[in-house]
């Protein structure tokens, strides 16, 4: 079964790049699930009912959040009654939607996947440790394809945590930085981990924004209104490959489609 995975799409740019090219990739690369982290969508900060069903149509089957998951505050409204967009499993409960989706993939095995958040130079949430073990729980025993995506800020709380489940999940893949790593591989106990998969969108500029702005940001330490960059659009992607009977990783590439 393989599954890929793309990293944080940011604003138009990178909405359109998912639209234009996945199709194709789903074909030619045989692709059965595919994963996105959506919660730069809009304009970089948050996701918005309306963009939501436009990765949805692209062809991705479940949205990942993060930290900027409530930043378009409409989405309080859908995210309860649209069960494929994700927030931090590890938000406190009094939060609307969940962190974890139990579906099938178009090849008809069973999947789960689930989102956390870090802790490390981020809010203090619940301890995605304790969360994971408490989703892991509640999943189905006949599902053995889980996915997890781990939002956090640094290498060393996502690598944590691709030990932690090690064995007992198919991937880990970090999000959050927007700065894909080179560490791809896959753990004894049959995960896939990749600290950071990256960004989707303009890569000429800093993280996703515009360049200038963040210039005159790190000078002045003045407030600036940061806007989404231009130029060099990429798709950041990890393509994992899973045996379905047993939930266990044989591989993870990572791959990177520009716009031609």
């Amino acid at each position: 079964m393989k599954i890929l995975f793309i990293g944080d799409i940011v604003g138009s740019l990178g909405r359109d790049i998912v639209a234009d090219r996945l199709a194709d990739i789903i074909e030619t690369r045989q692709i059965d699930l595919v994963i996105a982290n959506g919660e730069n969508s809009a304009s970089g900060f948050g996701i918005t009912p309306r963009l939501a069903e436009q990765i949805f149509s692209a062809g991705v089957e479940v949205i990942t959040g993060g930290n900027h998951i409530w930043d378009r505050k409409e989405i309080l409204e859908y995210i309860p009654q649209h069960p494929r967009l994700l927030r931090p499993a590890n938000f406190p409960d009094i939060n609307p939607g969940s962190g974890l989706y139990v579906g099938t993939a178009r090849n008809g095995v069973p999947y789960a996947v689930l989102d956390l958040q870090g802790r490390v130079f981020m809010a203090s949430n619940d301890c995605p440790f304790r969360a994971a073990d408490r989703e892991l729980a509640r999943i189905p025993s006949d599902v053995r394809v889980i996915f997890v995506d781990i939002h956090a800020e640094t290498s060393s709380e996502k690598i944590s945590m691709g030990w932690y489940l090690d064995g007992r999940v198919s991937a880990v893949i970090g999000t959050h930085t927007h700065v894909a790593t080179a560490d791809e591989h896959v753990l004894p106990g049959g995960t896939a981990f990749q600290t950071d998969v990256g960004m989707t969108g303009p890569h000429n500029g800093v993280i996703g924004m515009d360049k200038a702005a963040i210039l005159r940001r790190f000078l002045n330490g003045q407030p600036t209104r940061f806007e989404v960059a231009s130029g060099d659009v990429q798709m950041n992607t990890a393509l994992v490959d899973v045996d379905e009977t047993t939930g266990r990783a044989r591989g993870i590439e990572r791959l990177r489609f520009r716009i031609d």
